[in-house]
């Protein structure tokens, strides 16, 4: 929607952003975040957190219950849940964030990581509720997105559920910004169940306090330029014979591993010429 005064002089070039798609990745640039909406029904959305419940009780069951999690600090994340349940490896593969990830990175972009989040009740304290970059230790800037998060909001996203807060245009900043500046320029981002928020991967954000008595679920993407290593090796994690769809390995990383050997690395090049 063009503002109500859209008079100017001097003007020679103008970014056109005619789509949704094409406004969110205006805003990525120049901003460092977006909210789309995910295109998902209320019934899909249900069958996800019905699928977002088991995955996280399997989860708990094969790495020591719950107890031993909470000794990690990792309770309150599910790593990987689509080696659990289907519908997160659709979830993953949605057409809108794809399509902004195609136009952001250039070349081509693989699945770094994904984790179920969950935001406690009652302002529990969680791992996700500090200033940090999805890329973190990192303090240099990029002219090109060099990897995007997007944000899957399976609850909405409110003031009293602890909602994601952003320091916009921070993915231009080399070091972390003063405190004065951090409480004047952050922004809480609301958003609605079966939204992304999408943000380049330097922009620093944290998680907020949850005061209501429900836990604020998410699921966090990360995809990346092939370069960056995966969190998580998704190919040996998966398994081989997890799909025989060429684009969906390709996102899924199993054209980048890394050799073993340099007769693998030789084989690699063959297979590529």
């Amino acid at each position: 929607m063009q503002p109500a005064n859209s008079k100017r002089y001097g003007v020679i070039e103008q970014t056109a952003s005619e789509t949704d798609i094409a406004y969110a990745c205006e805003t990525i640039r120049q901003l460092g975040y977006a909210v789309i909406d995910g295109g998902y029904d209320s019934g899909w959305l249900g069958s996800l957190s019905d699928a977002f419940e088991r995955a996280r009780q399997r989860h708990y069951a094969e790495h020591g219950g719950i107890e031993a999690l909470k000794a990690l600090d990792e309770h309150n994340t599910v790593r990987l849940p689509m080696a659990y349940e289907p519908l997160f490896l659709e979830l993953a593969t949605n057409k809108t964030i794809l399509e902004i990830c195609n136009r952001l990175i250039t070349g081509y972009s693989i699945l770094n990581q994904q984790n179920g989040v969950i935001n406690p009740p009652h302002a529990e304290r969680y791992n996700q509720g500090a200033w940090h970059r999805d890329l973190p230790y990192q303090h240099f800037v990029s002219s090109r997105p060099l990897a995007i998060n997007a944000l899957f909001c399976l609850d909405a996203f409110t003031i009293e559920n602890g909602a994601t807060q952003v320091l916009p245009a921070s993915h231009r900043l080399e070091a972390f910004p003063s405190d004065r500046f951090l409480a004047s320029e952050a922004v809480t981002v609301v958003a609605p169940a079966g939204s992304f928020i999408i943000l380049d991967c330097m922009m620093f954000h944290t998680g907020s306090v949850n005061t209501t008595d429900r836990p604020r679920r998410a699921v966090n993407h990360v995809y990346t330029i092939p370069l960056l290593r995966q969190q998580i090796d998704l190919p040996a994690a998966l398994g081989e014979k997890f799909t025989t769809d060429a684009q969906l390995r390709k996102l899924l990383g199993y054209e980048v591993r890394t050799p073993g050997s340099v007769t693998g690395y030789l084989a690699s090049r063959s297979k590529k010429s």
